[in-house]
């Protein structure tokens, strides 16, 4: 069993992870692997369907409590924002998920982290994922993780993917779309995109690292034989906000 996952709305963490629960890929392993790393007060996630034109989708979608999004900084909830590749790294190690899992979180996340230490020209060690709402981060890579891993195919391809225009507004200020994190990442890994008029940000530096760890440039075979498609909703208020991954024989 190869997968396909056809970028033509970009890709995000969140839509990567609705993508490979509606392809089938265990809820209950993604329930437990989140369980196991002791998080709980700091996030809670809903799955559900979701109508995309129509279409059903499965959306993943973490909630974060208040205080994360006021970033206060007293002492009990300071530390919540400055976690570095290495507290991660703890806390993926902590995951009841198989070595496969944790290997393939821990190198999405190491991409994730080289492209912003470059970016920020700081050293990997001082990149902290506050950015990315380290949760937020955490939670989608480990639960891609560990349902590609419950998937376990052989290959995967990747459509082009499909990028926006125009800028964001983010802790850093504004950022021009493809953000530094994105070019960062798509370059090194020599990985092609394709820009649209699209006013926004279709690729997010997750979704760029989950395709650079398992990209493998080999192209899509012209005659393929689509067995499931998984349709995960992305958040963002495009035309088609839907990232498909389709289960090929």
């Amino acid at each position: 069993m190869n997968l396909y996952f056809e970028c033509n709305s970009g890709i995000s963490g969140d839509m990567s992870v609705s993508a490979l629960l509606d392809l089938g890929a265990s809820e209950e392993k993604l329930e437990n692997a989140l369980a196991s790393m002791k998080l709980d007060n700091e996030f809670q996630y809903k799955i559900s369907k979701q109508m995309v034109n129509a279409i059903s989708a499965t959306d993943f979608d973490v909630i974060l409590p208040e205080e994360h999004h006021h970033h206060h900084h007293n002492d009990e909830h300071g530390h919540h924002h400055h976690r570095n590749l290495e507290d991660v790294n703890k806390i993926i190690d902590k995951a009841e998920i198989t070595e496969n899992a944790k290997d393939l979180a821990k190198k999405i996340f190491r991409i994730v982290a080289e492209a912003e230490s470059k970016v920020h020209n700081k050293d990997i060690s001082e990149i902290h994922f506050h950015e990315i709402g380290a949760i937020d981060s955490i939670v989608d890579i480990v639960s891609f993780a560990a349902l590609f891993d419950d998937l376990n195919p052989g290959k995967v391809y990747f459509s082009t993917l499909t990028e926006g225009s125009g800028s964001v507004t983010c802790q850093h200020g504004t950022l021009s779309v493809p953000v530094p994190a994105v070019c960062e990442i798509v370059s090194k890994y020599q990985i092609p995109i394709k820009i649209t008029g699209n006013n926004g940000e279709m690729i997010t530096p997750t979704g760029a690292a989950i395709a650079a760890a398992l990209y493998t440039g080999e192209k899509l075979p012209e005659e393929i034989i689509i067995e499931k498609v998984g349709c995960g909703r992305g958040k963002r208020p495009y035309k088609n906000p839907v990232l498909r991954v389709m289960k090929l024989k």
